[in-house]
């Protein structure tokens, strides 16, 4: 298996938007942006979390929420507020949001069949 990684552009206050390339992590919840990223957009913390990371150890970060948009699907999504060093990772929760599936097989997003029961 590889490593996928799929164009988005991140939507903020005033009308600002930046695009992102985001390696897709369908084992992250949540989304995050670096801070030069965020800061641009003009996003602002709502609250902090706590994130348990691949190797057990445990990082606090701030979490806002924005629009993204995705192969031309677009939603409102929880995104966390990272640091500058942080690489962007588009998590599972945002996925679900735009109806979006990883195929690990093929290495790319398709759109997801929605089942309702």
């Amino acid at each position: 298996m590889g490593l996928t990684f799929v164009e988005g552009i991140v939507f903020g206050v005033k009308g600002k938007k930046r695009v992102v390339q985001f390696l897709v992590d369908s084992g992250a919840t949540y989304t995050l942006i670096p801070k030069t990223v965020w800061e641009y957009l003009g996003l602002k913390p709502k609250k902090a979390l706590t994130f348990v990371l691949a190797d057990g150890t445990s990082i606090t970060r701030q979490v806002s929420e924005c629009k993204i948009r995705i192969l031309g699907e677009e939603g409102h999504t929880p995104i966390i507020l990272g640091e500058a060093e942080d690489e962007p990772l588009l998590g599972s929760v945002t996925l679900e949001i735009l109806g979006l599936v990883l195929d690990p097989f093929k290495r790319e997003l398709r759109p997801m069949q929605i089942r309702l029961a």
